[in-house]
């Protein structure tokens, strides 16, 4: 059983989701090294996090550096630490992230950025579980859990020459895949109810309208959990005690929250709100709460869009508009949930 403090932070019901987690709960006790790839946003260091918390020294250090950062002339210095003298500026001994990461465990953040000509010396420091120090004429033994994570595809990298295929077999002694977001679409609301707790403190309680959170399921998310809570905090901020749709600003790239996107809403503002708790929210217009306890994500999607058409007439204009959506979308996913043949949807008029 996964009993990692950090394991709140991980929200989510989906089934690769869990997989990866229950993979990483049989991994986490070794010293394997794990490379954890994904997209971005999609929750890599946390799960690193896991690992370390659920690791054999859980009490260690926790080092995580990001390998596309570190300064090509100062690199092995960084990773390795240096001698006094072993270079323009070295005026005393440095420990390197390894020596600091001794006892613990070293998180080694986007490898695929990793300059080729130190990737051997990785290797070996891998394999001997020792490191030289940059102008030092010793090794020294250093006992850390090395964790990689990238959203690179390393496997086409070894292939184009651009990554060992030694280092990379080292690396992926254990490899755990996170999902993106849009392949976990029931979780969606789950997160947006997670961030609304974690800015509770700050901002203070909201609930999400249905029209808003029709917009959050519509939405691709490419940014994944990054993307996803940087919306919601932006909502939260724009809002009081209700979130609504125009609230809810989506850059239609899909790269990020923006200012500009003003949905339509055709039904008002406040005109119903997503409990996810289950519990009573604050009263609205018409009372009209939809309750997700207990529901699975296709039951919630068809309740939202059959309340987007009800509440506008059956206008399926209207609806999308009121939902933030475009109109092809809209019809494509009530012809999909069953709301309306799909003769009728195919027409031109509202």
């Amino acid at each position: 059983m996964l009993t990692s403090p950090t394991l709140g932070a991980i929200v989510g019901e989906d089934p690769a989701l869990r997989l990866v987690l229950a993979r990483a709960a049989r991994v986490a006790p070794t010293r394997i090294p794990v490379l954890v790839t994904g997209e971005s946003g999609t929750g890599k260091e946390l799960l690193a996090r896991v690992l370390h918390e659920l690791g054999p020294q859980p009490k260690g250090p926790f080092v995580a550096v990001n390998c596309g950062t570190l300064a090509r002339e100062l690199a092995e210095s960084q990773l390795f630490g240096h001698e006094r003298g072993a270079f323009t500026g070295a005026g005393s001994r440095r420990p390197g992230w390894f020596e600091e990461a001794a006892g613990g465990t070293l998180v080694l953040d986007e490898i695929g950025e990793l300059p080729m000509d130190l990737q051997p010396k990785l290797l070996r420091a891998l394999e001997t579980g020792q490191i030289r120090r940059v102008g030092g004429s010793g090794e020294t033994a250093v006992e850390v859990r090395v964790v990689a994570t990238t959203l690179r595809d390393l496997r086409r990298d070894t292939r184009r020459g651009s990554f060992r295929l030694d280092l990379f077999h080292r690396l992926a002694g254990f490899e755990l895949r996170l999902p993106a977001l849009r392949d976990r679409p029931g979780d969606v609301l789950r997160l947006a109810q997670h961030f609304l707790d974690d800015f509770k403190s700050e901002i203070g309680p909201r609930v999400l309208a249905t029209e808003a959170a029709a917009k959050l399921l519509a939405h691709d998310w490419p940014g994944n959990l990054r993307e996803l809570r940087h919306v919601i905090r932006r909502a939260a901020l724009l809002t009081s005690a209700v979130i609504d749709a125009p609230s809810v600003e989506i850059d239609p790239s899909g790269d990020c929250a923006v200012g500009m996107l003003r949905a339509a809403d055709s039904c008002g503002p406040m005109a119903a709100a997503v409990d996810l708790a289950g519990s009573a929210a604050a009263p609205l217009v018409d009372n009209d709460l939809l309750p997700l306890r207990n529901k699975s994500f296709e039951q919630i999607q068809t309740e939202v869009f059959a309340w987007a058409l009800r509440r506008n007439g059956n206008s399926r204009r209207r609806a999308a508009a009121a939902l933030g959506i475009s109109r092809s979308t809209f019809c494509d996913r009530v012809r999909r949930l069953g709301l309306a043949p799909e003769a009728a949807l195919a027409g031109q008029s509202t």
